[in-house]
């Protein structure tokens, strides 16, 4: 059995980027502790939504990326962590950043979240480019937040030989978007008979009611691990949480087998 031990590090990013990079650190840690290779954190990472993104923007050569690496070399992990890079049109672009042991990658969010009265293209530029990147000799696609309404990205990871798709995310709270946010992840998952591992914001403040809309997605915690049958293996609550788990790539091979929707394909 081929297993990527995959930790889901669920935080509530603040407006400071040095401060949010040293949460980085101790969850990392944490999850190296427990024997993770892979530890995702959410989109936004480097500085919540909310607040103007150009002036925390860095290019993927500077200190605050540079900070992740050494972290991620430290820890003896690969980490995937939301950031925001100047794009140059003079907005900004979504990036995910992808650095650990043999990895070096960058995924620019494709699919803005211009919906329920927030729009994110009047900040933020489209990234173009699906992006996998091969940990311990897994194959993992990279999506973030809103991208999860877009099968066709997911399918394009397993096209690439993914079978694990992770999706940090700062997902916008109101009615029914945790019922937007566990479907979608588990289609996901179904779509592409892959494993899902969905990483969020958690909300801010101590009582947050993740039931009412913000201004800006701030996050409504609730990371999940879905199998590649669609299944939930592992939840999380709305609060900062660190959720460590095996990722059986096998189970993927078996799933495809018994449901070859991927084969099936006529679109």
């Amino acid at each position: 059995m081929t297993t990527l031990r995959t930790a889901l590090c669920q935080f509530t990013a603040g407006t400071d980027p040095e401060e949010n990079l040293r949460a980085i650190d101790g969850l990392a840690a944490r999850a190296a502790d427990e024997g993770a290779r892979l530890a995702v954190f959410p989109e936004a990472a480097m500085a919540r939504f909310g607040i103007p993104l150009k002036p925390v923007a860095q290019p993927l050569d500077g200190p605050w990326a540079e900070g992740v690496r050494e972290i991620a070399r430290r820890r003896e992990l690969t980490v995937v962590a939301g950031m925001f890079t100047p794009s140059s049109d003079g907005r900004v672009s979504n990036t995910l950043l992808a650095t650990g042991p043999d990895v070096e990658a960058a995924y620019d969010k494709i699919h803005l979240y211009d919906a329920f009265g927030f729009a994110e293209s009047d900040t933020v530029a489209p990234g173009g480019e699906v992006v996998t990147v091969d940990v311990d000799g897994v194959r993992v696609g990279l999506a973030t937040c809103y991208d999860v309404r877009f099968p066709e990205l997911f399918r394009a990871h397993a096209d690439k030989g993914a079978v694990l798709s992770v999706l940090p995310a700062s997902w916008g709270a109101g009615p029914a978007k945790l019922d937007h946010w566990t479907l979608l992840t588990r289609a996901r998952a179904l779509d592409a008979t892959l494993w899902v591992a969905a990483v969020g914001q958690a909300p801010p403040g101590p009582d947050p009611d993740i039931g009412q809309p913000t201004k800006a997605p701030t996050g409504i915690g609730h990371s999940v691990l879905v199998g590649p049958d669609g299944r939930v293996r592992e939840e999380a609550g709305a609060a900062p949480e660190l959720i460590v788990a095996d990722v059986d790539t096998e189970e993927v091979a078996k799933v495809r087998r018994a449901v070859a929707v991927l084969d099936n394909r006529r679109l």
